[in-house]
């Protein structure tokens, strides 16, 4: 039986499916909200599910999110392996908050056991809206088409002006050279402005990071919203 969204776009088809389909995001996009409610102000880390504990971009990633966590900010990754259990165990590690929002695949990702919360979600747009809606700054570790998907939909709202203009991080500079030369031709075809170069920094340093996340701190007032659980509701953080 194929998948809902798969056989959304299979064609045309009758106004009820099209309503079922419709009421089905909707519910998707309402169980997001009350898992992730209580949970900003969040730093999205994006990055591989694929690099085992023992890659040095493990530790980097556990190390940078720890400090990330110590400026008070909730680590929010997709919930899986990988870095981004190693963004969500640095948090832990020092005290800080974690939570994931975990896609669901055919091949089962489970989520990592560093979550203090997390919501699973079948559609990949509607956890991308849960990942940006909750963040103040974008970590883009290591990763693959996920990762870049991820960055590129961050960096488009921020061009774009749907969203204000927060950090865009993109951490590993070996990595990610071949990425940074490809904008840097975009630049120069004119696909993109001179000014969008700034939209984001590319860095192999824990500190320059860190920094960056600590002046949208000092720009937009970030502080976690007083906000109380609803027992009516079965809220909780």
């Amino acid at each position: 039986m194929a998948l809902p969204e798969i056989r959304f776009l299979e064609g045309p088809r009758s106004r009820w499916d099209n309503l079922k389909f419709v009421v089905d995001i909707a519910w998707e996009f309402i169980r997001g909200f009350r898992a992730l409610h209580f949970s900003g102000p969040c730093v999205a880390v994006f990055g591989s599910a694929r690099f085992p504990e023992s890659h040095p971009y493990y530790d980097l990633t556990r190390r940078l999110s720890a400090e990330i966590a110590k400026l008070g900010f909730t680590v929010m990754t997709g919930g899986g392996p990988g870095l981004m259990e190693a963004a969500n165990r640095g948090a832990r590690d020092v005290g800080g908050r974690s939570v994931g929002c975990n896609i669901v695949l055919p091949m089962e990702q489970h989520q990592n056991p560093y979550l203090d919360k997390w919501v699973d979600i079948r559609y990949f747009f509607v956890r991308k809206t849960l990942l940006i809606k909750y963040s103040y700054a974008f970590v883009i570790v290591p990763g693959g088409f996920g990762t870049l998907d991820e960055l590129f939909e961050a960096m488009t709202l921020i061009q774009t002006g749907k969203i204000n203009d927060f950090p865009v991080i993109i951490f590993g500079r070996e990595f990610h050279q071949e990425l940074v030369e490809h904008i840097e031709r975009m630049r120069q075809l004119k696909t993109i402005s001179e000014s969008d170069l700034r939209l984001f920094l590319v860095t192999d340093s824990i500190d320059e990071a860190v920094e960056m996340i600590r002046t949208a701190i000092s720009k937009y007032g970030l502080k976690h919203a007083e906000r109380k659980p609803s027992w009516l509701l079965g809220e909780r953080w």
